[in-house]
């Protein structure tokens, strides 16, 4: 029958322990394959139609949005709290394992993508596809007025470097606060093009990646997505 997996091989790709593992957790959990129990660590089934304790097992790909709080980085590594820690433990057991796509550094907060679709996550960061991201900074200093023409110029070369910057879009929100779509993701662009006009970002928040916006997700929560959702925009 098409479509039919042996369960350890989906328990392990999935993350929720090793094949030589499977014995132990079909034991000490209910599996339930259509609606039935599973009885052996070598049965197949449709991962579609298998549920652990109930609840439906993890898709054969995660692609998420999460809502990134201060203080947690994008790393896989011990450096503090890790956005890792704010999803299932066993997603960095995938084969793939999760990862984001991107960074957001760890006093910038807001919408980030994860997922195990190496594929997906050329597709967003490529330079080539310039999708846009959108920022809301809060500066230490009024704006001056300027700095719209100046982002948008394509002018802008940020110390250390040799390559202008593609055009980014600046709206002023109040004196001290402002929206920045970018097109493309250098490290910590924003900060530093502020820094360049001689101001300091405070704090910075993104509210949307590609067609995908924040809305009402709630400060450290996440939900899944569809790839159309982020590459042709539907919400």
């Amino acid at each position: 029958m098409p479509g039919l997996l042996r369960l350890d091989r989906v328990l392990s790709s999935r993350g929720y322990c090793t094949r030589s593992q499977a014995a132990g957790f079909l034991r000490r959990n209910e599996l339930l394959f259509d609606g039935a129990a599973v009885a052996r660590t070598d049965d197949k089934v449709d991962p579609s139609k298998l549920t652990i304790n109930g609840e439906p097992v993890d898709p054969e790909s995660i692609l998420i949005m999460l809502n990134k709080p201060v203080g947690y980085v994008c790393s896989h590594r011990d450096e503090g709290k890790l956005v890792y820690e704010l999803l299932p433990e066993r997603w960095t057991r995938r084969n793939p394992p999760v990862t984001t796509v991107g960074r957001l550094d760890k006093e910038t907060s807001g919408l980030l993508i994860l997922t195990d679709d190496g594929k997906l996550v050329h597709q967003l960061t490529s330079p080539k596809r310039h999708v846009p991201r959108v920022y809301v900074a809060v500066l230490d200093r009024d704006l001056r007025g300027d700095e719209p023409a100046a982002f948008a110029s394509g002018t802008i070369i940020l110390d250390g470097e040799d390559k202008p910057l593609l055009p980014a879009e600046l709206v002023a929100l109040e004196a001290r606060r402002a929206r920045v779509t970018l097109r493309e993701g250098r490290y910590h662009q924003v900060r530093r093009m502020f820094a360049a006009m001689g101001n300091h970002v405070v704090s910075l928040h993104r509210e949307s990646f590609g067609a995908l916006e924040l809305g009402d997700l709630v400060e450290c929560q996440w939900r899944f997505v569809s790839p159309e959702q982020v590459l042709l925009g539907e919400r």
